[in-house]
């Protein structure tokens, strides 16, 4: 299951060779992608429906989405799932791994973790605060319902953490702070950490590495 970032953005017809659902498929796996609440090219309102509501109605297409997958694809093994996102996409993925353990393994790249610090650090504040309607002092009840770190109690899904350096939009210690705390919890977990990079991986060698990692990370648990 890959989840697309944004959050107003969308799963499209196209080929880059960042976020290929190509590339994801070609050892073997069926490659899911869901444009749940929030994205683009439904009209302005189901765009706007993410605005609050970060964790919830997304969270609900994307497990919906799996479901209706499961149940009418019968070549689908609903006991070998694994999911990744980037971005918000990360977010999601920090999210899931609080919320459930439906999936083997989880790979978060450049994800939010911790919406309060997020929001001191960002160099976007439009996200924060569009998103969760406000500040943290303004509005301190919605930055901590849907913070993936108030649920680390619940981490219990392996996951590959991926961030670089100079990630301004979701600075580096938010992947930190993520690992960190997988640890803590014990569970398995690696991190991928790339000095040169920032938001996206840029540089060839870069991209060769952070594909090896990921399908690697997806065969220790799925294959």
């Amino acid at each position: 299951m890959l989840i697309h970032g944004g959050p107003q953005g969308a799963w499209s017809d196209n080929f880059h060779f960042r976020w290929n659902a190509q590339m994801f498929a070609a050892p073997g796996y069926v490659t899911a992608m869901i444009n749940f609440h929030g994205s683009t090219g439904y009209g302005q309102s189901f765009t706007d429906s993410i605005s609050g509501d970060w964790g919830g109605n997304p969270y609900e297409d994307i497990m919906r989405g799996l479901d209706y997958l499961l149940a009418k694809y019968d070549f689908l093994d609903k006991n070998r799932l694994g999911a990744a996102g980037a971005s918000y996409g990360g977010y999601m993925i920090d999210w899931i791994e609080g919320h459930n353990d439906r999936f083997n393994c989880l790979i978060s790249h450049a994800g939010v973790f911790d919406l309060r610090s997020m929001h001191g650090a960002t160099e976007e504040l439009w996200f924060p605060e569009w998103d969760l309607r406000g500040t943290p002092w303004t509005n301190k009840e919605m930055y901590e319902k849907w913070s993936p770190s108030s649920y680390i109690k619940n981490f219990k899904t392996p996951c590959l953490v991926i961030h670089g350096q100079n990630d301004f939009r979701v600075p580096v210690t938010q992947g930190f702070q993520f690992f960190t705390s997988l640890q803590r919890m014990r569970v398995p977990s690696k991190m991928l950490y790339f000095p040169d990079e920032d938001h996206f991986v840029q540089k060839p060698q870069n991209a060769e590495l952070w594909w090896k990692t990921v399908h690697e990370w997806l065969g220790k648990f799925l294959k």
